[in-house]
């Protein structure tokens, strides 16, 4: 078989993969849910997720790793050296918004600071914001670390009003962009 960079038949990732799908899923409905379910909800068994996760806090940290991930090719994605900085930033949230169910789940797992302080996408956003407050596109009356915030915020608010309120996500996206640009223009 072939092997994947850190070692692993194409197989082995393809089931830690779908396990990793599942856990957000299932977790993302039910944060109790046990380890079987998830092992249900990927189609494999309870001794296989165990053999990929000892344990449900293993499986939490590789969730966590993989939300990382998520965010930073997002970014990459979003282009954020590219253009209007407003446009980038609608592209930031563009990008995140697909990232929902997985941000949620991470969310959920630890506390506001440990999601603040993550990283995810920080070395990016915030020399964007910076370069809007420069070019007088942002208000600059708000610290770049508050817009980075309140991006999170509104996209909480956007994934939050389509599960509880059953927004469409088209709709729930397009007030979370509305709020956000009027908020932070300058």
């Amino acid at each position: 078989m072939v092997r994947t960079d850190a070692g692993e038949t194409r197989t082995r990732a393809r089931t830690r993969q779908a396990i990793l799908d599942a856990a957000v899923t299932v977790l993302t409905d039910n944060p109790s849910a046990s380890l079987g379910e998830v092992a249900r909800a990927a189609g494999v068994s309870r001794s296989t997720l165990q053999r990929y996760f000892a344990e449900r806090t293993d499986l939490l940290e590789a969730l966590s790793v993989y939300a990382y991930e998520r965010v930073e090719e997002a970014t990459e994605r979003a282009r954020v050296d590219e253009g209007d900085v407003v446009r980038a930033l609608t592209r930031v949230l563009e990008e995140y918004f697909e990232l929902g169910d997985i941000l949620m789940l991470a969310y959920q797992g630890g506390s506001e600071k440990e999601a603040a302080d993550d990283g995810s996408g920080t070395r990016q956003l915030l020399p964007l914001i910076e370069r809007g407050h420069a070019e007088g596109v942002l208000d600059r009356s708000l610290p770049a670390e508050w817009i980075e915030q309140f991006l999170w915020s509104c996209l909480f608010a956007a994934w939050t009003h389509t599960r509880v309120n059953g927004a469409r996500k088209h709709d729930a996206l397009a007030v979370c962009l509305r709020a956000f640009t009027k908020a932070v223009r300058a």
